[in-house]
């Protein structure tokens, strides 16, 4: 599950509220074990998601660097090379 969850910090432009949230929605759905969550569980399991969302934006706020912004196709131009290379076919 938490493989989805992308580097968000140093990107020009910056992550997207979506962006957030869906980090946030992997990162509760590792720690509660599940993906969808029972009935019960439904409203405590949203309110985590809204509130780790709420942390992450003030932590990428806050966050310094002396690193120039990454381009974000750039990185996923690099990420897809390095999976072409990683299951390729002998």
């Amino acid at each position: 599950m938490c493989r989805n969850i992308r580097t968000l910090h140093n990107f020009e432009p910056a992550a997207t509220e979506d962006e957030v949230h869906a980090a946030a929605l992997q990162y509760v759905r590792k720690v509660a074990g599940t993906t969808k969550p029972s009935q019960a569980n439904a409203a405590v399991f949203e309110q985590a998601v809204q509130e780790i969302a709420h942390v992450t934006r003030h932590l990428l706020e806050d966050l310094v660097t002396s690193a120039p912004p990454k381009d974000r196709e750039v990185e996923a131009a690099k990420a897809k090379e390095r999976s072409a290379k990683r299951f390729a076919t002998a």
